[in-house]
């Protein structure tokens, strides 16, 4: 067998295996998001009610308007119910799931405005505090709702995400 022929068979292996893997991604990758997405919104929602949050300075900061442990139990509450909605397919709670993570993520992002002193070192948005680097991270969970939020209309097509 020539060299040619190992190579094409090769690229020919690689490909059915790549062919599976992405199928395997396609089928299950939304679902094992949403589940993900559902665990840490009901962790650390749940941490926050129990006043166990390293964020709970931060939440109690940007929530002023009510007494620090009603802020703790509205956001814990909040996102526990957001973790528990990502658990559901129906489009009808996907949807109102959505809107209270967005809404939620906007308010966490209000750090940013609120208290850029807690947020960044010496005021340098390129500089972010570990604080700063928390709420960054709501990038990932606001792009998980956008691929989350794209699957709700499939969803009330074929019964289930």
């Amino acid at each position: 067998m020539s060299i040619f022929k190992l190579t094409a068979t090769f690229r020919s292996r690689l490909e059915r295996i790549d062919q599976a893997l992405v199928r395997f991604m396609s089928a299950h990758g939304v679902h094992a998001l949403r589940w993900a997405v559902a665990i840490i919104f009901i962790w650390f929602g749940g941490l926050k009610l129990i006043n166990a949050s390293p964020a709970a300075d931060l939440v109690v900061q940007t929530v002023f308007w009510l007494p620090p442990r009603s802020a703790l139990l509205f956001i814990g509450g909040w996102e526990v119910l957001i973790g528990i909605g990502l658990l559901f397919t129906h489009p009808l709670v996907l949807r109102a799931t959505l809107f209270l993570l967005w809404l939620q993520i906007a308010g966490t992002l209000q750090v940013f405005i609120l208290l850029p002193e807690v947020a960044f070192q010496g005021g340098n948005p390129f500089l972010p505090t570990l604080e700063g680097q928390y709420v960054f991270k709501n990038m990932v969970l606001i792009t998980a709702g956008l691929v989350i939020g794209s699957t709700v209309r499939r969803s009330s097509v074929q019964g289930h995400a």
